[in-house]
């Protein structure tokens, strides 16, 4: 097997190295396709046996890129019936960006409660953390979510405007699934990877009223900024955990 695509099947705008291995340039093509929108998300895409014929290469190759694809949660295969492309309402990721777990295992019912939604210009430090341009409108939410009907985080979230038109609280509040669901379904964002910054905080008036603790107490700093397809920053996510009865939980390979 040759370490390059067939001509036939090169994309012409692939800037990736020449070098990288077959099945990895196949996983970049497919991975554009979803980013154009060609398989949305909940959608099931070409079989195996389809996509090494529109790619020239082995089905053995397609089989890798898919299961690197998988293991990006890009893409979800169902035995028996193919692969679909990952959607944040499925249950298994659509928390996959939650770490914080119930001391008791019981992660219980969590619920949100949006306490505001405006348009505003972007601060200088949230504009260049989603890389806008100086003046540029962002959304910000502030919203509290509850563990069993007990505030334990209070988030913070911005989001760039020209993404999100017509995003209020009604629509926030409304809507029964993940908020990555809502932002998937109604405005074509897909949350893809996210990195975090953890420190420890004391609890301001105003948090402690919304998370009904004492001025001053213990809270878990987490600033999140999601990224989406390219590695395009489209999510800054400052949240402020109540580690009382939770802890932070993480995996590392």
């Amino acid at each position: 097997m040759v370490s390059s695509l067939p001509p036939a099947a090169v994309d012409p705008a692939s800037e990736g190295p020449a070098f990288s291995p077959l099945y990895q340039q196949i996983k970049t093509l497919i991975t554009r396709s979803l980013q154009a929108g060609e398989w949305r998300p909940g959608e099931m895409i070409p079989s195996e046996t389809e996509l090494a014929a529109r790619y020239k290469v082995s089905q053995g190759t397609v089989r890798k890129a898919i299961d690197a694809l998988a293991d990006e949660n890009l893409v979800m295969r169902r035995q028996g019936k193919g692969t679909f492309v990952a959607t944040h309402t499925e249950q298994k990721i659509q928390f996959r960006f939650l770490r914080l777990m119930a001391d008791d295992g019981d992660t219980g019912n969590v619920t949100r409660r949006v306490i505001d939604c405006r348009r505003l210009r972007a601060p200088a430090d949230v504009g260049r953390a989603l890389e806008l341009k100086t003046g540029d409108g962002v959304v910000q939410v502030r919203r509290v979510m509850l563990f069993r009907s007990v505030p334990v985080v209070l988030d913070d979230i911005w989001l760039p405007g020209h993404l999100f038109k017509g995003l209020t609280a009604e629509r926030l509040s409304e809507y029964r699934g993940p908020m990555y669901g809502l932002f998937e379904t109604e405005f074509g964002v897909r949350m893809i990877r996210a990195e975090e910054q953890l420190r420890a905080v004391a609890a301001d008036p105003a948090a402690a009223e919304l998370l009904n603790v004492k001025a001053g107490a213990p809270l878990l700093s987490v600033e999140r900024l999601s990224r989406t397809y390219d590695d395009k920053p489209v999510e800054l996510r400052r949240g402020l955990y109540n580690t009382e009865a939770h802890y932070y939980r993480n995996e590392l390979s």
